[in-house]
């Protein structure tokens, strides 16, 4: 693995509120165009933006709420690394008029009382507070504020947006760091917002590249039947901490090479993708671990969210990812023993499962499902009382916690936008974190910027310490190593194309 490379482990939330990092600065600029800019910089603390119109919260957004845990904030980070310094006026004028153009994100939650039928999100016309701060400190700081104080439902809009100067990395420069709070939104929603307050800083188009061009063969034959009954109880990453019943969530920020990938076949294919690659090397790692700690083998099942907007400026701002579980069939059996055993992983084996856990993955993403599944849809149908579905969402999370899945991998893929923020210079890297909430207490996070692989590991306190991530994001780093394209394997002969985990394949809905 090579530099920036660090971990954390964010300390316990203080409580729902915004940081005191994020304290009001001199006024926005207004932009053109746009209407008035909302004055909340300096303005008077009982001042907040006037509500425009109610939404009820969709299905992900009420789930995500009812689970809310103070020990496991519900936030996802964002880095943007730019060579110099934005602008403080010029960007907080962009930034509140990309939050106006997506005027989705300029949401705060209604008062709700148990009784009510729903939650409902209340639409505002500017944000209550300003959300951009320089609030000095390092990056270290900065990033664990981003595991531990989640922005406030109560507060238009529920992110921060935090400029830091990078000064222990090695190139330097300075970064825009995000913080989302999940319930509202996820990563590429704000990505794509962010994407706006750059054109609106720099003047440059950041218009979405075209996403990959997928072929449209089909492999033959059906796809590979799942590892094993939904019954089953999955595999859960050994424990290793030596800080029992620690609270909140530590984070390995890492950058990787991207893994060759075969060449295209004769009929514009290839055989496999990076998300392939990504879940392949995710499954290596999970049961080399457990294998390393004597846990008995167990099927690995993958939490997966796939997401199918687009990333034009129309593209629908909230949680808009529906997730899918990868399992790996017959094959995760019949290759335990020789993916997990010491040294590399032996070359055929990886090939094998690279290929079914392909024709799997296309399965799960044509599939026509709701975003959590029937039962989500179930859950939050208002027959009863808010309070009441809360107190049985709860219930029944906790009591179908050993059937969680193994780990969430959420793959945003290429980030289709320049990102160039004029004078400050374009994005250099950029890195996304979901939150690692138990059962699971695991998540795999990775973008492709500039050929290089971004990932983000963030684990649960309470399942590991800060040793014992960095020494899962080593088996991380070589297990994907092992999944890289060798001339002359059998994967010459493919069937699809994705000349990088594609956009459309991101994990950013209900878990990212």
């Amino acid at each position: 693995m090579t530099a920036p490379q660090q971990g954390f482990d964010g300390p316990a939330p203080a409580g729902e509120g915004p940081p005191g990092a994020g304290a009001a600065g001199p006024a926005p600029v207004p932009v053109p165009d746009r209407g008035p800019a909302p004055a909340v910089p300096g303005a008077s603390a009982a001042r907040r933006a006037r509500g425009t119109g109610r939404v009820p919260f969709p299905t992900v957004d009420e789930i995500s709420r009812h689970c809310v845990a103070d020990d496991e904030p519900e936030t996802v980070h964002i880095e943007i690394h730019l060579p110099t310094r934005p602008d403080p006026a010029r960007l907080r004028a962009a930034v509140t008029g990309a939050l106006r153009a997506h005027a989705r994100i300029l949401v705060r939650q209604a008062p709700t009382r148990w009784w009510h039928r729903r939650y409902v999100w209340e639409l505002t016309d500017g944000p209550d507070r300003d959300p951009v701060s320089y609030p000095g400190g390092t990056l270290a700081e900065g990033r664990r504020r981003a595991l531990a104080d989640c922005p406030s439902l109560r507060a238009s809009p529920p992110i921060r947006v935090e400029v830091i100067e990078n000064a222990d990395g090695d190139a330097g420069g300075w970064v825009l760091l995000v913080t989302i709070n999940h319930t509202a939104l996820d990563g590429p929603a704000c990505l794509r917002v962010l994407a706006t307050a750059a054109e609106l800083y720099g003047g440059a188009d950041n218009s979405p590249a075209p996403p990959p061009v997928r072929a449209g063969a089909v492999p033959d034959g059906p796809p590979p039947a799942p590892a094993t009954s939904s019954w089953t109880r999955p595999a859960r990453v050994a424990a290793d901490t030596a800080h029992r019943g620690a609270s909140g969530n530590g984070m390995l920020v890492c950058e990787l090479p991207v893994p060759a990938r075969p060449p295209r076949g004769p009929g514009g294919g290839a055989a496999y993708t990076v998300n392939d690659q990504l879940l392949v090397a995710t499954w290596i790692m999970s049961a080399r671990w457990n294998r390393q700690h004597g846990r008995p083998p167990r099927p690995v099942r993958i939490t997966m969210p796939v997401d199918d907007r687009p990333r034009t400026a129309d593209m629908p701002i909230g949680n808009g990812t529906r997730l899918v579980e990868v399992t790996f069939g017959s094959e995760e059996r019949e290759l335990h023993d020789t993916l997990t055993a010491s040294g590399p992983p032996d070359r055929e084996a990886i090939d094998r499962l690279l290929r079914v856990t392909a024709a799997r993955t296309r399965a799960l993403k044509q599939a026509d499902r709701p975003q959590l599944g029937f039962s989500g849809d179930l859950l939050t149908t208002p027959w009863l009382p808010v309070g009441l579905r809360r107190a049985y969402t709860r219930a029944l999370r906790e009591g179908a916690g050993p059937w969680a899945s193994t780990t969430l991998l959420s793959n945003i893929g290429r980030v289709p936008y320049a990102l160039d923020f004029g004078d400050a210079g374009r994005a250099t890297a950029v890195w996304f974190s979901a939150p690692a909430r138990s059962p699971r207490g695991l998540s795999v996070t990775t973008v492709s910027t500039g050929g290089r692989l971004q990932l983000a590991l963030r684990w649960s306190r309470a399942r590991l310490d800060d040793t014992a991530g960095h020494r899962l994001g080593e088996l991380f780093a070589a297990a994907l190593a092992s999944t890289s394209y060798e001339p002359g394997t059998d994967a010459d002969t493919g069937t699809r194309t994705e000349a990088e985990a594609a956009p459309g394949t991101e994990a950013g809905g209900a878990e990212a």
